[in-house]
């Protein structure tokens, strides 16, 4: 017996071939690449950009070299804090994964921030560049302020050190203004939502002639709410004017840019708001002063041209003059008032004919209103009396019924008779009668005359 080759092939040797079906071998390797590469993070350029109308993000991250596809769930593109864009470089975290339906890799995103510049910041630019575009930063649309408010109302936290600032700035200048506060939060996800009610409140109640927006300084997350579109809205629709007071003087935010006036800090919003009393004192006497001297000299120099005119003949024909005018005018009023009066007689006249025919036409209509209500009671009348005499006839007709069957002759109708003696009277029993004697009988139709043979005895009871 030879020696096997080695060059001799086994078939029992081969390993079992093992066929997939496409769904059961993508779903294999979508669990072991989303067990393995749970917290990935990319880095790359926008492309695609496709919002759903479910609020989920599509997009394509990509370097020039490969490419991979994003998706951000609702949940997740709610919390991004700045608009995404085409072309915009960012840096995505999430967990890698297989879309089943066409086998392509993708990443899940849970976190996506811009490169190079935070959120925050691309946020701030961004909504600046949309509102400026629609006009809510022109100048054309700011109001102006009030130079002297009687209430000022102020949106900002009670307990903050912006309020204070304010208070006790208003009340060295100027302690007779009232001051009415909406609490409101200042940092926050609720902060943009209560200041923008507070604006709201008080151009519903009118009563503020101006508004006040402040908050002390802080980081740019702190001032974050400051930078919230429908905050600047709400700032944009007021029809009283407001005055932005957020931050520091090198603290920007919408807010600075939408109200119609910018103040670097609280204190300075409350001396911007209101001259001090004493400047407007000393103003009020400068003015005072003005108008005195102002006055004075007008008044000697009108006297001076006065006293020139009437030294002069042409000032004793303008004189004539006027008078005549004045005749004239007094005879046109003369007519004008004739005139009036006759008028107004006509029109009194007009009007006495107009309120006869009015009156008669009045009557007319009352009369055909009264003729028809008159027709229709006499029809509702005589339907009630129809009505009446049927059932009075129902009821004498089933009286009568009643009455024919109780009569003695509806009895004689059914073959009995009624049996008098000879005094007339009726015979009940037998006992009445004896032998002989003469009876005299009723039926339904006629009688009868007869003589009595035998009386048989009463029945016992």
């Amino acid at each position: 017996m030879s020696e096997p080759s080695q060059f001799a092939f086994d078939f029992q040797s081969l390993p079992e071939r093992h066929i997939w079906k496409v769904g059961e071998l993508i779903s294999t390797l979508r669990t072991r690449l989303e067990r393995e590469y749970t917290d990935v993070w990319v880095e790359g350029e926008i492309s695609n950009l496709r919002p759903a109308g479910s609020g989920h993000l599509y997009f394509t991250l990509n370097d020039g070299e490969a490419q991979l596809r994003i998706v951000i769930f609702r949940m997740q593109a709610r919390l991004l804090r700045f608009k995404l864009e085409n072309g915009l470089s960012v840096i995505a975290r999430g967990r890698l994964s297989i879309y089943e339906g066409r086998g392509e890799l993708q990443m899940i995103g849970e976190f996506l921030e811009p490169v190079g510049v935070g959120a925050l910041q691309v946020a701030f630019e961004q909504l600046k560049k949309k509102l400026a575009a629609e006009g809510l930063f022109d100048s054309g649309r700011k109001k102006t302020i009030p130079v002297l408010p009687r209430r000022i109302g102020i949106v900002t936290s009670p307990h903050g050190a912006a309020i204070q600032d304010i208070l006790n700035i208003l009340r060295r200048r100027h302690e007779s203004v009232d001051v009415l506060i909406y609490p409101a939060q200042v940092q926050g996800e609720a902060a943009p939502r209560e200041v923008a009610a507070g604006v709201r409140h008080f151009n519903r109640s009118r009563q503020a002639d101006v508004i006040i927006i402040a908050r002390g300084g802080g980081s740019v997350e702190d001032l974050a709410a400051f930078n919230d579109e429908s905050l600047a809205r709400a700032i944009a629709e007021s029809t009283l004017p407001v005055i932005s007071a957020v931050g520091h003087e090198t603290d920007f935010t919408i807010c600075d840019f939408v109200a119609d006036l910018r103040a670097p800090t609280p204190s300075a919003a409350a001396e911007l708001v209101v001259r001090s009393k004493h400047e407007l004192q000393e103003r009020l006497a400068g003015l005072h002063t003005r108008l005195g001297r102002g006055a004075r000299f007008q008044l000697l120099t009108a006297r001076q041209r006065l006293m020139l005119l009437a030294q002069s003949m042409a000032f004793a024909r303008m004189q004539e003059l006027i008078a005549r005018r004045q005749q004239r005018v007094d005879e046109l009023a003369f007519r004008l008032a004739s005139a009036q009066q006759k008028q107004i007689r006509a029109f009194h006249r007009r009007l006495d004919v107009a309120g006869a025919r009015l009156r008669h036409q009045e009557l007319q209509n009352r009369l055909s209103a009264m003729r028809r209500e008159l027709a229709v009671r006499v029809t509702a009348l005589g339907n009630a009396m129809r009505h009446l005499m049927e059932n009075r006839t129902a009821k004498i007709q089933h009286l009568g019924s009643q009455l024919q069957a109780l009569s003695p002759l509806g009895i004689l109708e059914r073959g009995y008779a009624l049996v008098f003696d000879e005094q007339g009277n009726l015979v009940t029993r037998s006992g009445q009668l004896s032998p002989g004697q003469q009876v005299r009988g009723r039926v339904a139709r006629g009688g009868f005359t007869a003589r009595v043979e035998q009386v048989e005895p009463e029945d016992e009871e």
